[in-house]
């Protein structure tokens, strides 16, 4: 795995969208191998890649999630078994959706029962689509609990 010292301002514009400042004193690294593409932030997973997109970490948003800026679909209890073993998260399964995605938007996955972060997806339609639909997939999984980026060691 390649290991690179990043500058802050190198990834300050692609997180701004996020509402997060890096300053001079954070600590930026950029770590790659063919599979993943992830930036740490003092020491600690923040972000990854997803298409050439910047997109923050389950462990980021856990940590800081009055920072969070990605918006909401909750999953029924039924659906949280299947979304955190990697599956797309289906329409039947969601039981409310934020106002405001637009399709190929990152999204947050929360259960409804403790409104906890599970999964991090990519929107296939905007919220409206979404909301008008009965059947058939809408977010796209591509980050979730206990995946390769969840379990990720960092080696000091």
């Amino acid at each position: 795995m390649k290991r690179l010292q990043l500058r802050s301002k190198e990834v300050q514009d692609q997180v701004e969208q996020y509402n997060i400042i890096i300053t001079k004193k954070d600590n930026v690294e950029l770590l790659e191998d063919e599979q993943l593409k992830l930036i740490l932030l003092n020491k600690e997973i923040s972000f990854f890649y997803h298409q050439e997109k910047i997109i923050p970490s389950l462990q980021f948003i856990v940590k800081h999630p009055e920072i969070s800026t990605l918006k909401k679909i909750t999953v029924d209890m039924g659906a949280i078994k299947h979304v955190v073993s990697g599956a797309d998260i289906m329409r039947p399964g969601i039981t409310h959706i934020e106002e405001g995605i637009h399709a190929q938007d990152p999204v947050l996955i929360i259960d409804q029962t403790h409104n906890k972060p599970i999964a991090v997806g990519l929107a296939l339609f905007d919220s409206q689509t979404m909301q008008n639909l009965d059947k058939g997939k809408v977010i796209e999984n591509i980050h979730y609990i206990g995946d390769k980026i969840w379990a990720f060691k960092i080696v000091k």
